[in-house]
């Protein structure tokens, strides 16, 4: 979700191991460690904090909305969360919208995590499911660590599972899914443990990733992670919307769970 479209480094010798089109689950008896079913009337602020406003250069991808945390943008209501994208005046920006991640409430090392979401379509828009490493404070981007669990941008019949990580410069590594219907829910997941990160979408497997002893210079991924949600309106890789994107557009998610 970070820098798209910057040059990046990619270890394919070291990084890419083959996989089957199928595959089971790495590991085959998981334990809820925490979850948000998303079942009140409020967001649960000891799991959550929203991001307001427009971060840096767009949080780092030139984007073009304002993240609030108001009801306009950001509820949890009929059993989702709800973010919603509006295009409208607000803090300078032409669009607003909300993310919310779980940073300094919520950080995990390895496990299952996983979420079951409905995305939006429309030219500009780029929802995600990603993840980021918990030392971003004081190690910064890219040297803290990144991992897009699901990203999707404009009508793309499917969607993207990346990791970006320092090599020496910025280095990323990733895949794309299947054609998805997105009028309908999907379950988009990790497996991640010492030797592997790999991505799923409604339990196949897309891409994966070796890590082991830090393979690649990828030892960002033996430390722990926090989760973040959102939706970006436009942007380095989407570029802007049009006059045929939908506004307003919402990412409504289900739940959100990890296992270990």
């Amino acid at each position: 979700m970070l820098k798209k479209g910057l040059c990046a480094v990619v270890l394919l010798s070291l990084l890419i191991v083959p996989f089957p089109a199928k595959q089971a689950s790495a590991a085959p008896n998981w334990n809820l460690v925490w979850s948000d079913e998303f079942n009140g009337t409020s967001l649960n602020r000891s799991y959550w904090t929203p991001e307001i406003g427009t971060g840096s250069g767009g949080w780092g991808n030139n984007e073009l909305q304002y993240y609030t945390d108001r009801t306009q943008n950001l509820q949890v209501t009929g059993g989702n969360l709800v973010i919603k994208a509006q295009k409208e005046a607000y803090g300078g920006m032409n669009y607003t919208s909300a993310r919310i991640k779980t940073q300094n409430l919520q950080t995990f090392t390895y496990g299952k995590v996983e979420a079951r979401i409905k995305l939006p379509s429309g030219q500009g828009l780029w929802p995600a499911f990603w993840m980021l490493g918990s030392n971003i404070s004081s190690a910064g981007w890219p040297y803290c660590g990144e991992i897009d669990i699901m990203e999707r941008v404009n009508n793309n019949p499917y969607v993207n599972g990346t990791v970006h990580w320092d090599a020496g410069h910025h280095a990323e590594y990733g895949r794309v899914s299947g054609n998805l219907d997105f009028s309908q829910y999907h379950v988009y997941s990790i497996e991640w443990d010492s030797k592997y990160i790999r991505w799923f979408v409604d339990g196949q497997q897309f891409n994966e990733i070796y890590i082991e002893n830090g393979t690649g210079n990828t030892e960002e991924f033996q430390r722990p992670f926090f989760i973040l949600l959102n939706l970006a309106v436009g942007g380095n890789w989407p570029g802007p919307p049009n006059s045929s994107t939908p506004f307003p557009s919402q990412m409504l998610v289900d739940y959100v769970r990890v296992y270990q």
